[in-house]
């Protein structure tokens, strides 16, 4: 996630509520995204190192648990920087310039200078975030689907320059045999199903035993992988898009909330001045008077029901708006209650970590080096893949 302010709760309902479910499942790297922050706001980074300190603690807040999870910043693992600069140097142009978001992000920010390397190049950066880590699943919405392909597409690019050995099948069929004689000849029919017939569900079997074997290492598992497969060894394995469902958070005027169109409530925003917002939000524009009556469909609020109501309350809003029975201000009150009962719980944990400003950082320091040890492994690869290792080093 990006550190360009404080976070409001179309992060909570879009992300982070869906990483507190995944965390509990998955073995997952959470990471403030700094770097990518300085793709659109390179003119003024100021606003950066306190959206950084902002963000871990809404994270935290929210239920991101340090635990269960790692989390850390980005530019204090500088593989990342390095796994990019490699990887650019096989990566086509054409494939950044027809990123879907590459043009529409242009659009949308007229106002900025955005004719960088640095904003072009940024999927890449994130591919690099992605297969630094041999993410075997990337949660995102349908419109970043188009990143994960890009990602597949480059570690495939890659594996395919590089993987390849001279003695290439020579070390697979050496590591075929210490899977044992049972597994290694059933290694081999599936391999020669899905080589000569195509038959997917060989090749879906093939790998389940190559995931199930304790006697090869991971670069022997990822050796067979590409020798299964009919390429070379796997260095960079291809990341699969984890769909989330899409936020239905609105913003306060019923369009997506987000800080661009000034519609947020941010999640440490003061209970009364929350309060105040929920109360003056648009209503209905053609009820005017308390006896005219309205239409949910076409009120703000109303969405705000869909997320926060229980099907009673969203009767009763139903029909108390068409009828004229209710007032907007008795429509809202429901609204402002689950709101503030929602934020209340990040807001206390929020207070406890911005008194305890040591723990944070320890947190942070902590994931940092997990993830320093995670992007070090990959990088040993890759260099040697690359041929640029030397003196042992």
């Amino acid at each position: 996630m990006r550190p360009t302010g404080r976070l409001h709760l179309g992060h909570y309902h879009g992300v982070l509520k869906n990483w507190v479910r995944l965390q509990d499942d998955y073995e997952c790297f959470f990471f403030v995204a700094d770097w990518h922050a300085l793709t659109t706001h390179y003119d003024d980074p100021s606003i950066i190192p306190e959206s950084v300190w902002d963000m871990v603690v809404d994270w935290l807040a929210a239920g991101i648990d340090p635990e269960k999870a790692v989390l850390f910043v980005q530019s204090l693992i500088p593989e990342h920087a390095e796994l990019h600069l490699l990887l650019s140097m096989i990566t086509p142009l054409g494939w950044l310039e027809r990123v879907p978001s590459y043009k529409d992000q242009q659009d949308k920010l007229r106002d900025k200078d955005l004719a960088t390397y640095g904003f072009l190049g940024y999927p890449l950066l994130q591919s690099a975030d992605i297969l630094i880590y041999k993410a075997g699943q990337v949660p995102v919405g349908e419109d970043q689907v188009a990143h994960v392909e890009l990602t597949r597409e480059v570690a495939r690019r890659f594996n395919h320059i590089y993987g390849r050995e001279a003695d290439f099948s020579d070390k697979a069929e050496a590591a075929a045999k210490k899977m044992g004689k049972k597994a290694a000849k059933s290694f081999a029919g599936l391999r020669r199903s899905y080589q000569e017939q195509g038959n997917q569900e060989a090749l879906a079997q093939a790998r389940g035993l190559l995931e199930g074997q304790q006697n090869i290492t991971e670069e022997e598992r990822e050796r067979l992988l590409g020798y299964l497969e009919g390429g070379g060894r796997v260095i960079l394995p291809e990341p699969q898009p984890l769909l989330t469902k899409a936020s239905k958070m609105p913003g306060l005027d019923g369009q997506k909330m987000s800080k661009s169109y000034g519609n947020t409530i941010a999640l440490r925003e003061d209970p009364s001045k929350i309060e105040q917002t929920l109360r003056t939000m648009p209503t209905d524009t053609n009820r005017v008077r308390r006896t005219d009556p309205g239409d949910p469909a076409k009120c703000p609020v109303w969405q705000f029901h869909e997320v926060y109501s229980s099907d009673e309350v969203k009767e009763w809003v139903q029909q108390g708006c068409r009828s004229a029975g209710i007032g907007c201000i008795d429509c809202k009150q429901p609204v402002i209650e689950a709101v503030l009962q929602e934020v209340g719980p990040i807001q206390e944990r929020a207070r406890q970590l911005e008194e305890d400003p040591a723990r944070v950082r320890t947190i942070i320091e902590a994931g940092c080096a997990a993830a320093r040890r995670s992007a070090a492994e990959t990088m040993t690869e890759v260099r040697a893949a690359m041929s640029l290792h030397y003196w042992g080093a």
